[in-house]
């Protein structure tokens, strides 16, 4: 291969997700734009609250507890190493609230919500229906993209919140029946090391990673190919670019709001 094709193919390497970002960024705008204009399909919003809020809990919960219980044993085991172990209580909570609850909800979301949107949005798109809505006279991006994106805006902070309650318990719970921590100096100690600033932020990051998982997976599936290869595709590209996103967005906030 000669020195102008190796150049070639590390632009097109370059370009091509830059380019991909840029669509992605104009399809968010096009998304907020049309959610500033009539008409809400309320019904669309209130369903996609059931499958983006309600039907996550489970996930949501055992994928918290087991983190929280774990990174308990971790800080113990290290702590151990310089005498530090009483500080497993404040090192749980501010771990669980400000990275890892809500990076955890958020790539949970992307393997749960974005790929079910990608996959049912593709297939609308695939058998037509996506046509017959513009035929009659129904726009899809307010349809299909806006009450799916409102509802992962709003919907995951609070799956967030209760993954950080969830996962903090799940420290408590193995620390105090493994352990041998104290139950009251367990609890005093995570409430007073918490701060409003760790939950603010831990909120913030969760409706941020709820609008990119829910918009990544219409917009995949809206641009998905043709045929069940187009589905698949659109499924699996959606998912590896909602979790990309989410934990590159996660650490430009936490250098944001934490860097100084």
């Amino acid at each position: 291969m000669t020195a102008t094709g190796v150049l070639a193919g590390l632009g097109r390497s370059v370009l091509g997700p830059l380019a991909a970002l840029g669509r992605i960024v104009l399809y968010a705008i096009a998304t907020l734009t049309a959610a500033l204009r009539r008409p809400f399909y309320m019904r669309e919003f209130l369903t996609a609250l059931l499958q983006v809020g309600w039907l996550s809990l489970p996930v949501v919960g055992l994928t918290s507890i087991f983190t929280g219980g774990a990174l308990a044993l971790q800080i113990y085991s290290g702590g151990q190493r310089f005498s530090a172990e009483a500080v497993v209580p404040q090192i749980v909570a501010i771990g669980m609230v400000r990275e890892l609850g809500p990076v955890l909800v958020g790539l949970m979301i992307a393997a749960r919500v974005t790929s079910s949107i990608a996959a049912e949005i593709a297939t609308m798109k695939v058998t037509e229906q996506i046509d017959a809505l513009v035929t009659l006279s129904t726009n899809p991006l307010k349809y299909l993209t806006v009450p799916r994106v409102l509802a992962g805006f709003i919907t995951v902070p609070l799956l967030v919140g209760v993954g950080d309650v969830i996962g903090v318990m799940g420290g408590f719970l193995v620390s105090t029946e493994q352990l041998g921590f104290n139950r009251a100096s367990y609890i005093k100690n995570t409430v007073d090391f918490l701060t409003r600033p760790d939950i603010t932020s831990s909120l913030i990051k969760g409706a941020v990673f709820g609008f990119i998982a829910t918009l990544i997976g219409c917009y995949y599936g809206m641009n998905s190919g043709r045929g069940a290869m187009g589905v698949g595709s659109a499924t699996k590209n959606a998912v590896a670019a909602a979790s990309i996103l989410i934990l590159a967005a996660n650490f430009v906030l936490t250098s944001v709001m934490f860097g100084s």
